[in-house]
């Protein structure tokens, strides 16, 4: 293994290895061409509101620009028949939920420091660890933490990142705070079962204000 931005090399001895290469448009063969849509380098179709440059075609999902999962495909697809119906169609991708199902699993919405970071926009971070979490610790799954970013001066959660036991499951509560605009104070105060993972997330938001209870 050679490191990208260089550095010495690394050997590494497994049993099988997973090669990922991403994943590309398939757009190769549907017949744009007869219609004049003609892709970008990427094979992605150009749209405006799921309007592609032909009339009467509309594109939405994978073949489009934006994350390429199922969720924002389908999101996609509501929106475009919603526009296509003559109804108000927009899809939010700055909450679109991003999830890695490893073990243990990855997930995130929203913004992360670094992006944050490069926009100037001032910032306050909580961060809880599954190693003080009742559940996890019960079920032995306590690798992992959540961790809430929150913009310092309205404190309107920019971003969530949860790395533990069923993150994909967990990050939802904060989609659905984060597009009614709230605040981590609101999710901080909001009572959560006890003993669930859940209570992780919550702990992380009392963390943005430094009041967190259960570390």
């Amino acid at each position: 293994v050679e490191p990208a931005a260089g550095g010495a090399a690394e050997t590494l001895s497994a049993d099988r290895v997973l090669l990922a290469i991403g994943r590309r448009p398939y757009t190769t063969g549907l017949g744009l061409e007869t219609v004049g849509i003609v892709p970008d380098a990427r094979g992605f179709i150009e749209t405006h509101h799921f309007r592609t440059s032909a009339a009467g075609v509309w594109a939405v999902g994978d073949v489009i620009h934006g994350p390429m999962l199922a969720h924002k495909a389908e999101e996609d697809g509501v929106a475009c028949i919603e526009l296509i119906a003559g109804k108000a169609g927009h899809v939010d991708y700055n909450l679109v939920p991003s999830v890695v199902y490893t073990t243990p699993e990855v997930a995130w919405v929203g913004r992360n420091e670094e992006q944050l970071k490069t926009e100037g926009r001032s910032y306050k971070a909580g961060k809880f660890p599954f190693a003080a979490n009742s559940r996890a610790k019960i079920n032995h799954e306590t690798d992992g933490f959540v961790k809430v970013l929150a913009d310092a001066a309205t404190d309107e959660i920019l971003g969530v990142h949860i790395l533990g036991p069923q993150a994909g499951e967990l990050i939802g509560e904060y989609c659905v705070a984060m597009a009614f605009r709230a605040a981590s104070e609101d999710i901080a105060r909001v009572c959560h079962p006890h003993p669930t993972r859940s209570e992780a997330g919550r702990q992380a938001a009392m963390g943005v204000e430094g009041w967190t209870m259960q570390a």
